[in-house]
């Protein structure tokens, strides 16, 4: 077997640049061993999903059929789908919920998943790679190891949901491409819809059919609320409700409020038609909610629930009908208390009380995430359309305050996330301290990304209405401070998508510096999606805009951009003549942006440049010339505290090392960054860094290195969540 040392003794050191040191095979492996990693995360199946409710009556036929094609598809190695379909809040997603306590958890046991699509859903098209990366999180993937592209996701999910028998549930889908990409590989899929999917049923999918309540099930359903009702009025309730749980239980819950009134007031009053507004817009805003087909008795029930609802909202309190109107307009789905207390709203937790207490607002909840409100479906429809009802000066205030509240809590996430970057807009006005009315949104860096990411899709819905409002300024600023939640979380059509709106707000501003930063944004969004021709065009754009644009820094990053585009066509290239043109391509324009950042100066970009030089000089085989560039930026980053890009650094050296032949050097910079890595807990350089010291463990025939290096790999993916726990014993 041959040493890694120089001399081929087994204790031998030998000092490198980066502080590194070269030591036998057999301590190697032992330090390596050593290297300690970050626990995995408990091992407990997922349990998502809204939890079943102690009242339930009837749905003794769909229950039956739901538990029946469970066991079917349980029996089953491939995997199943049933399709719960109703109107809009007729019980689906409850039917489910009673369906998963009564038998499905037994049958697959190794968890259940959930998701929403309204809350991915925009422009009628959902994105299906946030829900896959939410699956993936909660599965155990740790957030460095879930890749940015959906194709990537898909891969990854299957893979790690390949020996689990799961459950997935997911509300609301509307068509059946949404479904076919939550299909885990075993176990079963359940989805709900106001409409069958002919396409999914083709596929083999089971049908459930929910309808309304019919009179005798509406009726014990309601006398199972309120004990001492008549049996007869009763039963009139459930004849103004049509039978639909979410207006009888709304109307029930209203009146459990009011203990002077009794159930024969609500049969009086919706009879006589007290509290329907007689808009014809709300009565098909609520139809097309709830999956009206427009035939009469589906629109006899959008128009019970409407009537329900006018009575419902016009009983509550001033502070409670001003939370729903906030609720209406809104441009996301959910909302926490900062929020609504940002935007003017008082005595917010008894508000929101009453909104669930009245069943019109449900809570969201999550384990690591703050707590946030949202309305049904069917009830958002309904906010919306009174919503609409509001002075247009009022309703344009009220979004202007939300937009202002998302931009400020964008621009102090970014800075805790990203540090002192370069940034066109200024600091937000408002500390980050009056932003929470209890404690603050965020206090470190991790907790902003996950702020932001758990606020994702509001904020993206955010900046497409302050773009239709026209308020520019905001929409970019927005757009400049989610870089560091696109670029962490590989969010990249979130980025493109926002980034081309920026571009318009840039251009009504006319404002170049802004245009030539969300150009490049968006460049680099479709740089990591592999689409190099539009990245290219964006920067072809932002390159005109340089001159008038006028601060140094922004040619660095649009050079940097063109940099990384042009080593990443050569790494397609086939001969190596064009592979070296490319790398002195790139080279030219990352030092370029070197210069750029030199001139400010920017110590961290000028690290970063020369870290990018350093790179291009490897893929040109320039290894010497890589080494002493690499110095520099490494003298430069401890000088400046800059120690996040030592990793890197070490990696690119240790590239350089194995072009010159010295194998002993490469693993020495490898195992630097190995440690660097560890230490800073940036597990995926770590992953690269241990990935790269087996090959070369391998090329050296060191075996025991090599068995270190893959032990901890797997030890590290394993931890990291990409291979799922073994089963428990039967």
């Amino acid at each position: 077997m041959s040493s890694l040392g120089t001399d081929g003794g087994g204790a031998t050191y030998n000092s490198v640049s980066g502080d590194a040191v070269v030591v036998g095979p057999l301590l190697m492996a032992q330090h390596i061993e050593g290297i300690q990693l970050p626990p995995a995360a408990p091992a407990a199946p997922p349990c998502q999903g809204p939890p079943p409710t102690r009242v339930f009556v009837n749905r003794t036929e769909e229950l039956a059929g739901l538990r029946d094609a469970a066991l079917a598809l349980a029996a089953d190695p491939e995997p199943g789908v049933v399709m719960v379909v109703g109107v809009g809040g007729v019980g689906k997603t409850q039917l489910v919920a009673q369906a998963v306590r009564r038998e499905l958890t037994r049958l697959f046991p190794d968890g259940q998943l959930y998701v929403d699509l309204e809350d991915h859903r925009r422009d009628g098209a959902v994105d299906l790679a946030a829900v896959l990366g939410g699956f993936l999180r909660a599965l155990g993937v740790h957030k460095d190891y879930v890749p940015g592209r959906l194709a990537e996701r898909t891969a990854l999910f299957r893979s790690v949901a390949a020996p689990l028998r799961l459950l997935v549930k997911v509300d609301n889908v509307q068509h059946a491409p949404e479904a076919r990409a939550l299909v885990p590989p075993q176990g079963l899929l359940v989805v709900t819809g106001r409409r069958a999917l002919p396409s999914l049923l083709m596929d083999g999918a089971v049908l459930i059919d929910v309808a309304p309540l019919d009179e005798a099930a509406g009726t014990e359903l309601v006398r199972r609320w309120y004990a001492d009702a008549d049996e007869g009025t009763a039963a009139d309730v459930v004849r103004l409700c049509a039978g639909h749980p979410l207006a009888l239980r709304a109307a029930v819950e209203w009146l459990a409020a009011r203990p002077q009134l009794t159930l024969e007031d609500v049969v009086r009053d919706l009879t006589a038609g007290r509290y329907g507004t007689g808009d014809d817009g709300a009565r098909e805003a609520m139809g097309v909610a709830m999956g009206a087909s427009g035939g009469p008795a589906q629109d006899g029930v959008g128009a019970a629930v409407d009537a329900v609802l006018d009575a419902v909202v016009a009983e509550v309190s001033d502070d409670t009908r001003h939370l729903y109107d906030l609720f209406g307009v809104l441009p996301g789905t959910t909302a926490t208390a900062d929020l609504l207390r940002a935007v003017g709203a008082t005595r917010v937790d008894a508000g929101l009380g009453e909104l669930l207490s009245s069943r019109l607002a449900v809570l969201v909840e999550s384990a690591d995430r703050p707590l946030r409100y949202r309305l049904h479906d069917v009830v958002r429809a309904h906010a919306r359309q009174c919503a609409r009802a509001l002075p247009e000066e009022r309703r344009r205030s009220l979004l202007r305050l939300v937009v202002d509240f998302y931009a400020d809590a964008a621009a102090h996430g970014d800075a805790l996330v990203l540090g002192a970057r370069f940034r066109i807009q200024p600091p937000p006005v408002r500390p980050l301290a009056e932003l929470g009315a209890q404690k603050a949104l965020f206090t470190r860096g991790a907790d902003a990304l996950e702020w932001l990411d758990a606020e994702r899709d509001n904020l993206q819905a955010v900046i497409r209405v302050a773009a239709d409002e026209g308020w520019h300024q905001e929409v970019w600023r927005l757009c400049e401070s989610l870089w560091a939640l696109y670029h962490s979380r590989k969010h990249l059509a979130d980025c493109v998508e926002s980034g081309l709106l920026g571009i318009e707000a840039a251009q009504h501003e006319a404002r170049p510096d802004v245009e030539i930063r969300m150009r490049n944004q968006v460049a680099r969004a479709a740089y990591e999606l592999g689409d190099l021709d539009r990245a290219e065009s964006q920067l072809d754009a932002a390159t005109g805009l340089l001159e008038p644009a006028g601060d140094p820094r922004l040619s660095g990053v649009v050079w940097e951009s063109r940099g990384l585009i042009a080593l990443a066509r050569g790494r397609s290239e086939a001969t190596p003549r064009a592979v070296g043109e490319r790398a002195e391509e790139a080279r030219q324009l990352f030092e370029r942006a070197l210069a750029a950042n030199r001139a400010v100066p920017d110590p961290h970009g000028v690290v970063v440049q020369s870290y990018n030089v350093a790179q291009a000089l490897v893929a040109g085989e320039r290894w010497t010339d890589a080494l002493g560039v690499l110095d520099e930026a490494a003298e430069v980053a401890r000088a400046t505290g800059d120690e996040p890009m030592l990793p890197r650094i070490d990696l690119v050296r240790a590239q350089a090392f194995v072009g010159l032949g010295s194998l002993d050097r490469a693993v020495a910079a490898t195992v630097a960054a190995a440690d660097r890595a560890a230490s800073l807990k940036q597990l995926a350089k770590l992953d690269q860094a241990l990935e790269l010291l087996a090959a070369l463990a391998d090329r050296a025939e060191d075996r025991p290195l090599r068995a270190a290096c893959e032990e901890k790999l797997r030890e590290l993916r394993r931890n990291m969540g990409l291979e799922p726990p073994a089963a428990p014993p039967a």
